[in-house]
C-alpha cells in the first residue's frame, strides 16, 4: 500500500505558530475561527503577507508543534502499513525546514515528495491520501482516489460520503488495517 502523509496540518501544527505571530501584530484570531481554508480573506489579511508569514513559521521550524502527541510511534505503525511518503505543497524554500522539523520528531516515512500546488497532490500515485486541505480532498475525490481527512476547523464543511475522517493519526491506521 502506497500512503500520501501531508504535512502541514496533520502533522505539524505550522498554523499555531502562525496564529502566535499574527496575534502579535494583528487583532486576535482563534484557531476555532479559521473555518474556512482561504481564512485569511475572512480576516482582512493580504494573502502575500499570509504566505510569507507562513513561510517564516518554518524557518523557526523548533517552533512548529506536533499536531498530536507520539507521531513518531504512529508513523512508524503507518509504515508498518505499506509505503508512507512525505506529500506536501510548498516552495522549495521551506523543505529543508520541513525535512529538520520531520527528523526532530522522529517521523518515519519513506520518500519526501513536494508538490508546487496542494490539488497536484490528486496526480500522484498513491493508494491513500492523509490530508488536511478541504480543496484537496475535493480533487481527490474528483480523481477517485482515497481519502482520509484529518479533521481541522477549515475542513468541517465537507461532509462527502466517500471521505473518511479522522481526529488522530491512529484511526487512520485502524481504518488502513
Amino acid at each position: 500500500m502506497k500512503i500520501a502523509l501531508d504535512v502541514d496540518g496533520v502533522l505539524a501544527d505550522v498554523i499555531q505558530s502562525w496564529l502566535n505571530y499574527s496575534n502579535s501584530i494583528r487583532q486576535e484570531i482563534q484557531k476555532h475561527e479559521i473555518t474556512d481554508w482561504n481564512f485569511w480573506k475572512k480576516f482582512d489579511i493580504d494573502r502575500y503577507d499570509f504566505y510569507s508569514e507562513l513561510r517564516s513559521c518554518w524557518k523557526n521550524w523548533i517552533s512548529i508543534p506536533p499536531t498530536e502527541e507520539n507521531l513518531a510511534s504512529i508513523t512508524k505503525n503507518l509504515s508498518d502499513i505499506g509505503q508512507v511518503d512525505i506529500v506536501t505543497a510548498r516552495e522549495r524554500s521551506t523543505d529543508s525546514f520541513v525535512k529538520k522539523w520531520l527528523e526532530y520528531h522522529n517521523i518515519s516515512y519513506d520518500n519526501y515528495v513536494p508538490v508546487i500546488d496542494g490539488p497536484m497532490k490528486a496526480d500522484l500515485d498513491y493508494d491513500v491520501f492523509i490530508d488536511d486541505s478541504p480543496l484537496n480532498a475535493l480533487k481527490f475525490l474528483q480523481n477517485n482516489k482515497n481519502i482520509i481527512l484529518y479533521s481541522q476547523p477549515w475542513n468541517q464543511h465537507i461532509v462527502e460520503n466517500k471521505i473518511h475522517r479522522i481526529s488522530n493519526l491512529s484511526e487512520a491506521i485502524k481504518k488502513l488495517n
